[in-house]
Order: C-alpha cells, then structure tokens, then sequence
C-alpha cells in the first residue's frame, strides 16, 4: 500500500519561501512519478510540478516556474518542493500525489495515490 505523507506548510509572508517534503512508503518508486498540486478554496486542484522517480528530472508548471524548484531524495523515499517569493495567491492546500509510470502527467486523474495534503497560506 502507497503512502503518501507531507509536512512543511504553514503561515509564511509574501515574499517568503518554503519547503514541503512528501514521505512516501509502501513500494520502490523507481517505475514511477511523483507530483505536487494544490487547491485553493472554491478552486480546481491545480498542477504545480513533477518527477520522474528514476531520473529525478522535475517538470514545473508555467505558473511556478522560476520560483519552485521540485526534487527528490531516493534513499530517504521524500520529494520535495522549494519555493521561493511567495504571493498570497499560492495560498492552498499543497497534495503530493504519485502515479506508476515514469512520464508526468499534469491532470489529477492521472495519479492513483495521494497525500492528505498540507495547508500554505502566504500573508501579504
């Protein structure tokens, strides 16, 4: 059984940075991808970025990108994501999710496990 767990959210001023782990167990996560989304209140969960397990290559997506930074630990099985200057419009509840098969996918259908998420707010 996949298990998905992140940490690292909070209460952050804009202009701020912060740094969510997710802790996965349960297989060996080389044949697979792993993603990050989020979902603000009253909005779709929304894409943020991804890895490819095996090669740790990440993908970010337009409206993150040059402020996050997606990686991976394969020994300790935790992805991570990094970032930096904050908006209050980043203020969600961030899921990590994971999917067998090594290509990212940017739709939430696509993955078969998720996290129970964690709370970002950014103040302004």
């Amino acid at each position: 059984q996949v298990q998905l767990v992140e940490s690292g959210g909070g209460l952050v001023q804009a202009g701020g940075f912060l740094r969510l782990s997710c802790a996965a167990s349960g297989r060996t996560f080389s044949n697979y991808a792993m993603a990050w989304f989020r979902q603000a209140p009253g909005k779709e969960r929304e894409f943020v970025g991804g890895i490819t397990w095996s090669s740790g290559i990440p993908y970010h997506s337009d409206s993150v990108k040059g402020r996050a930074s997606i990686s991976r630990d394969n020994i300790k099985s935790t992805m991570f994501l990094q970032m930096n200057d904050l908006k209050p419009e980043d203020t969600a509840v961030y899921y990590c999710a994971a999917k067998f098969g090594p290509d990212i996918r940017t739709t939430s259908r696509e993955y078969s496990y998720w996290g129970q998420g964690t709370q970002v707010t950014v103040s302004s």
